[in-house]
C-alpha cells in the first residue's frame, strides 16, 4: 500500500503488458498510456517471441509521462552485460530516471530453443550481470574479473543515470530467490500460490541475511495472472488456457515449479497431456482451487477479492497485473480498468 496525496491509503500496483504479440507498438503503447492514467505505478514489459522489449520501451517512455518503465525480464544470455548496462542508462535517461531494470535466466526452453545458447550456470551468470550493470551504469570504468565475464576498460560516453537505476531478479526456485535477496534492488516473482510465495520469502530472507542486508530494502513484485469478464467462466477459460502452455509447453521449468508448491500430481498430468497431444486434457487438469491459488480471475468483484489476497501477504511491495496469452484487446482493457488502484 502507498499514502496518497490526501492521506489516504490507496492500493500499490503495476501491470506487467501482455506476453503475446499485439497487433501494432502502437497498440502495446495503448495498454501502458491506460495504465498510467488508472493509477498504476509502473508498466513491465515482457520479452518473449514478440518485439523486442528495449524499442517497445522507448515508445511508451516518450509517450507517456509519469509511470515507471522496465523489462521483465530481459534474459541474461542474449545479450551481454555491458550491453544491458548501457541500455538501462539510456532508457533512464529517455524516460527522466522512470526505469527499473528486470533480469533474469529465464530459461531452457527460451535460451536454448530460441536463442541457441547453452543454458550454464545460470545463477552465477546473473550474479556477474548484476555486478557489471551497475558498475556500467556508475559511469566509472569498468574493470572486471568474474568466472564468466572479463571486461577491461569499457566506461558510459555519455552522464551516467543520476540516481542508480534499481536492478530486480526474477526467480522461482529457492537458490535463485536466494540470489536475488542478496545481491538484487528487488525480486520478481511469478507463478507463485500464497503458501509458495512464502515459502520463496524465506529464501529472499536468508539470501539478504547472507548478504548484510535487511530484507525489508529489497523490494518484492509479484506478477498474478489476472482475467476480468462479466463472463466470469470466459476469464477461468483464459487462465486455463495460459496456464496450461507455460506447464506443459515450456519445458520443465513453470512445471517444477508448480510441483513445488504442492501441485505435483497435476503439473505432471499438464504435461503428459500436453505431450501427447490433447490440450483438453491439459485444461481439465486445472480446476478452480488451482486457479484462485496462481491468480485473480473471473467477474471484476471476484477478480478484486482474489487480488486483494496476493497483496496481504507479508513481504509484498507490489503486485503486477498480468493478463493470459490468449485474452482480446477489449478483455486486457477491461482487467486494467477493473483492477486500477483506484477502481
Amino acid at each position: 500500500m502507498v499514502r496518497a496525496s490526501d492521506g489516504s491509503l490507496m492500493t500499490d500496483r503495476t501491470v506487467h503488458l501482455p506476453v503475446a504479440a499485439q497487433p501494432t507498438v502502437a497498440d502495446i503503447v495503448g495498454f501502458a498510456q491506460r495504465a498510467e492514467d488508472r493509477g498504476y505505478r509502473r508498466v513491465w514489459l515482457p520479452e518473449t517471441w514478440g518485439r523486442d522489449a528495449v524499442t517497445v520501451l522507448s515508445a511508451i517512455a516518450e509517450r507517456t509521462d509519469d509511470i515507471g518503465i522496465g523489462p521483465s525480464i530481459l534474459n541474461v544470455y542474449s545479450r551481454s552485460p555491458a550491453l544491458v548496462g548501457q541500455t538501462a542508462a539510456t532508457l533512464d535517461e529517455l524516460s527522466g530516471g522512470r526505469m527499473r531494470l528486470g533480469i533474469g535466466p529465464s530459461g531452457p526452453a527460451v535460451i536454448q530453443g530460441w536463442h541457441g545458447a547453452d543454458f550454464e550456470r545460470p545463477l552465477r551468470r546473473t550474479r556477474e550481470y548484476i555486478d557489471i550493470v551497475r558498475a556500467v551504469c556508475s559511469g566509472e570504468t569498468v574493470d572486471y574479473d568474474g568466472d564468466i565475464f572479463t571486461l577491461g576498460g569499457f566506461r558510459l560516453r555519455c552522464d551516467p543515470p543520476e540516481t542508480p537505476v534499481p536492478i530486480d531478479a526474477a526467480g522461482m526456485g529457492p537458490k535463485s530467490v536466494e540470489l536475488a535477496g542478496r545481491f538484487a534492488d528487488g525480486w520478481h516473482a511469478l507463478m507463485l500460490t500464497p503458501d509458495g510465495l512464502r515459502d520463496r520469502m524465506a529464501d529472499l530472507r536468508r539470501g539478504a541475511e547472507l548478504g548484510d542486508r535487511d530484507p525489508d530494502d529489497v523490494r518484492v513484485t509479484l506478477s498474478t495472472t489476472c482475467c476480468v469478464s462479466e463472463d466470469g467462466e470466459r476469464a477461468r477459460e483464459l487462465a486455463r488456457q495460459h496456464l496450461s502452455f507455460y506447464v506443459g509447453a515450456m519445458g520443465t521449468f513453470y512445471r517444477d515449479a508448480l510441483a513445488r508448491q504442492g501441485y505435483e500430481d497435476t503439473a505432471h498430468e499438464i504435461a503428459a497431456a500436453w505431450g501427447n497431444g490433447d490440450q483438453d486434457a491439459a485444461l481439465a487438469a486445472i480446476d478452480d482451487d488451482l486457479l484462485a491459488d496462481l491468480g485473480a480471475v473471473g467477474t471484476p468483484e471476484e477478480a478484486r477479492e482474489s487480488l486483494s489476497k496476493f497483496e496481504a501477504i507479508e513481504g509484498v511491495d507490489r503486485v503486477a497485473v498480468s493478463f493470459p496469452r490468449g485474452a482480446e484487446t477489449s478483455e486486457i482493457e477491461a482487467t486494467i480498468d477493473a483492477l486500477a488502484p483506484d477502481a
